[in-house]
């Protein structure tokens, strides 16, 4: 990017906290591995959108925001699995709750964020309810919630003495995110949309506007900005994942920005994370469709119980683990019936029975679930 300079250090008397600069403006583009990967990163996204056309995209949106929740939140420490998400809260080890509770409002702050992205433009207002949402109940419920922060803080370190990054001073942070909104939403800006929001997402995490959960909105607004756009019709890419696997690069990357002018490098490394998600979003795609028709064709055998049989499945596509009671439910029949109806399943090798007990038993759609966690898809 030619004559880039990301900002400035602030003395702040025993610490530097870092002032980035605008980043609303034009911007010119020299680098031809960058378009290169631009216009690779546009074409796999397309090829993945393409879905959203001849397939019902709705009923698998839940487990991509369920994997995008459970990677997110575990750069940030948390150790729930995409296994514990669809678990009801008293299912869940005690241990674990914690995350658990955590992971499952960032699935709520994503649900509402695109709901509210009918109504809202990308926008501050957008932001702060996200991560109002975000912190609602869990640790950092205290650390104001839905508000931008109105005192210093820091990155690493035990203290902002010996701080990995100091962010701008609070008094900054209300004009560094109204520069942000208008950017996002600049239609006369030529800058191409995924380059935008590569900046964008760099600049929300140097600002770190908010006192806890900067990580998790900051990553959540990339796929917002996406739906909003039109690039995706569907919530269904997510860079989480990516960023997880790579977590030294990711940070590395975010602050060579800020100590080496290098906006360059941090751009290639997104687009090579969008590039390798919706690749791998493609193959998740082809490889539900390829169990939708092995499932179509062992429940040939069911006959007269296959009317039910299809919605069970049906409800699997969205939330992998059941017990008898939710089929109970599902099917309006008796406990019997669901009883026989989970014995056919299991035998045909569709669920698998996981507690191994007696009583509360739980039933998980394995090789659905194994294709949100596998390595290889």
């Amino acid at each position: 990017m030619k004559n880039f300079t990301s900002g400035h250090f602030v003395n702040q008397g025993h610490y530097k906290s870092f002032e980035p600069n605008s980043i609303n403006k034009e911007w010119e583009i020299f680098d031809m591995q960058i378009l290169t990967l631009l216009s690779k990163a546009d074409r796999h996204l397309g090829r993945l959108d393409m879905y959203s056309e001849y397939v019902n995209i709705d009923l698998f949106v839940s487990m991509h925001i369920a994997k995008e929740a459970t990677q997110s939140s575990k750069i940030e420490g948390t150790q729930t699995n995409m296994e514990d998400v669809f678990l009801d809260k008293e299912d869940v080890v005690i241990e674990k709750r914690n995350d658990w509770e955590e992971v499952q409002n960032y699935i709520s702050a994503m649900n509402e964020a695109v709901n509210m992205l009918h109504s809202l433009p990308f926008s501050s207002r957008l932001v702060k309810q996200t991560h109002k949402i975000l912190l609602q109940g869990v640790r950092g419920e205290h650390k104001l919630p839905g508000d931008y922060r109105k005192s210093q803080n820091w990155i690493g370190g035990a203290s902002i003495n010996d701080a990995v990054f100091v962010p701008p001073n609070y008094n900054s942070v209300n004009d560094l995110m109204s520069d942000i909104e208008k950017f996002a939403n600049d239609e006369l800006n030529p800058l191409p949309d995924l380059l935008k929001i590569a900046i964008i997402h760099y600049q929300f995490e140097t600002i770190h506007p908010f006192l806890d959960g900067n990580g998790r909105v900051g990553r959540l607004l990339i796929t917002l900005y996406l739906v909003s756009k039109g690039i995706l019709k569907q919530p269904i890419l997510y860079l989480s994942d990516f960023f997880e696997r790579h977590t030294s690069l990711y940070y590395d990357n975010l602050m060579r920005v800020r100590t080496h002018n290098d906006l360059s490098q941090w751009l290639k490394f997104f687009l090579t994370g969008i590039i390798e998600t919706a690749q791998k979003g493609v193959k998740t795609f082809d490889a539900i469709l390829r169990l939708q028709k092995s499932i179509d064709e062992k429940m040939k055998s069911l006959k007269g119980r296959s009317s039910d049989a299809k919605l069970i499945i049906y409800y699997l596509f969205t939330k992998p683990i059941i017990n008898a009671a939710t089929v109970t439910k599902v099917i309006n029949k008796s406990p019997a019936s669901a009883y026989k109806l989970l014995k056919s399943l299991e035998d045909l090798e569709i669920i698998k029975e996981i507690t191994g007990a007696e009583r509360g038993r739980l039933y998980m759609f394995t090789d659905y679930l194994d294709l949100f966690t596998s390595k290889d898809v």
